[in-house]
């Protein structure tokens, strides 16, 4: 292993983003463009998540504000900030206010790591379209993502009330399990980037997205980034049916705008890593980056590029939830502790042993793949994984199917119940008596009677 890393580490590493003709006040200016960026696609998607579910429900959704209902979400924005803040007498009044915008600010913060395209020219300077790289950037993004949960913990506890309290630890509790299988997922990405500098991950894939190799880690992610913003069929946390309105019930105005200007931020904060880790990032398709040595790969093509891949996760988040129902919080966190997680880990060290067998530590035999070469190891590697995973899979299902039917033998009423047992399944009132009550089909059934003073009543 010692080796492998030596050589893994000799290996030529891809151009990270220069800053060095980027002063301060350009680094401002990028922080703005990305702010107003951010805010106008929150809009947008807003207006577009409306306007796509009510298609699928065959209603017209917003078109009165604007042309084509455009300036729907703009209207809104401004009758929240008008709305009346009204805040329980029992909440924490530092904290009620602080937590929203917590969790707003760690959202835009995340997307501050994230390059939407590659070198341009902005007044007189040659700059990236990225605000700052730093070579722990994909850890800095499960960091703040980290931190971010305490507004939503935070928000809920402060608020005085059971409801948001419940919210606020689903909420926290469905986040932290999330962003281990996330993480682990990610790290994939780095070990075949040989960096976590986002930039550096980016032109690693000039030549082969990692959503091809690292295709285990790509479902994965797609799979924890839903769970990790709260969304359909993941949004538990906000479960109307038994939580009223989860963490924010309580918040209204422009605090309860703010939340809900984090979640869409974050929707795009995740949608813009997946661009990133495993769709190349800001670069061209492959046959479009062919195109005139590479014309439409430079300068601001760039962001058209992301913004394009970025739109395609925005309308997966829309498209689950005008489909799909919600989950129950137990199969959820089971679905995540028991399978996602284990899954990541064996992929991970399956991961570990490919890199190594690219690096003709176990064998230098090649063959041809859809024109792509491979070691024979490591075909022989995703061989072996997969047959584990399929009867993984097998004993999996086999266990459920079990405990299903268990359960349902477990549910089966038996003949004959004693009701007072326990008091199961409520304790007697006091001067109630049992009487045996025909059935039909001369089935009997123990039922309470009306107690000998209630007799007498009745018969006086």
């Amino acid at each position: 292993m010692t080796n492998l890393a030596l050589t893994l580490a000799a290996a030529d590493k891809p151009a990270a983003a220069d800053f060095s003709d980027t002063p301060l006040w350009l680094s401002l200016v990028k922080a703005l463009l990305i702010f107003v960026y951010l805010l106008l696609s929150v809009l947008l998607m807003i207006w577009f998540e409306r306007r796509m579910i009510g298609r699928m429900q065959q209603r017209p959704g917003p078109n009165r504000v604007g042309p084509f209902g455009l300036l729907q979400s703009l209207a809104d924005g401004m009758k929240s900030m008008f709305k009346e803040d009204v805040r329980p007498a029992t909440a924490d009044a530092l904290i009620f206010t602080l937590s929203p915008v917590l969790f707003a600010t760690m959202a835009f913060v995340s997307f501050s790591i994230i390059p939407l395209g590659g070198s341009v020219e902005m007044f007189g300077h040659t700059t990236p379209l990225q605000l700052t790289d730093t070579p722990i950037a994909g850890l800095l993004v499960l960091a703040v993502a980290g931190v971010a949960a305490y507004g939503i913990v935070l928000g809920g506890w402060s608020a005085g009330s059971t409801y948001p309290l419940l919210g606020g630890l689903r909420a926290t509790a469905q986040i932290i399990s999330y962003e281990i299988a996330m993480g682990l997922a990610l790290v994939a990405v780095f070990m075949y980037a040989g960096s976590m500098s986002t930039s550096e991950i980016v032109a690693q894939q000039s030549d082969l997205w990692f959503v091809i190799p690292a295709c285990v880690s790509f479902v994965v992610y797609l799979i924890t980034m839903v769970g990790e913003t709260n969304r359909l069929p993941f949004d538990l946390a906000e479960g109307e049916g038994e939580l009223v309105g989860g963490y924010f019930t309580e918040y209204s105005g422009m605090r309860f705008a703010m939340f809900f200007l984090g979640e869409y931020v974050n929707m795009f904060t995740v949608s813009g890593l997946a661009t990133t880790f495993f769709l190349g990032g800001w670069q061209a398709p492959p046959g479009i980056a062919a195109i005139g040595d590479g014309m439409f790969n430079t300068g601001w093509w760039g962001l058209l590029w992301f913004t394009l891949k970025m739109w395609l996760f925005m309308w997966g988040f829309v498209w689950l939830r005008g489909t799909l129902p919600r989950t129950r919080y137990d199969q959820f966190m089971r679905f995540g502790w028991k399978l996602l997680i284990p899954l990541t880990v064996a992929w991970v060290v399956a991961v570990t042993f490919i890199r190594g067998a690219d690096a003709g530590f176990f064998g230098d035999g090649t063959v041809d793949v859809l024109g792509l070469s491979f070691p024979v190891s490591s075909l022989i590697i995703i061989a072996v994984l997969a047959v584990i995973v399929l009867g993984a899979m097998w004993i999996w299902e086999n266990r459920v199917e079990a405990q299903e039917k268990a359960a349902a033998e477990a549910a089966e009423v038996p003949a004959e119940v004693d009701p007072w047992a326990g008091g199961y399944p409520v304790p007697p009132l006091p001067g109630q008596r049992l009487v045996e009550a025909p059935r039909e089909g001369g089935e009997k059934a123990l039922t309470s009677a009306p107690s000998t003073r209630e007799e007498e009543e009745t018969r006086g």
